[in-house]
């Protein structure tokens, strides 16, 4: 599979999401109970295609 995105845009946008996880915004997918860490609950987003974060390339 090909991703749309390099893998520094990917870092930064999981990055960018985590924070606003971990300042308390809503998470947009199901996740484990277990799963505590902000950056693997932006991951899982990511995966998912469901973060929402819209990326402007000039």
């Amino acid at each position: 599979m090909e991703s749309k995105y390099t893998r520094f845009e990917k870092a930064r946008i999981i990055g960018a999401r985590s924070l606003q996880i971990s300042y308390g915004a809503p998470v947009l997918v199901d996740y484990p109970e277990t799963m505590l860490d902000p950056i693997d609950i932006a991951m899982l987003e990511y995966d998912k295609d469901m973060i929402p974060i819209t990326v402007v390339k000039a």
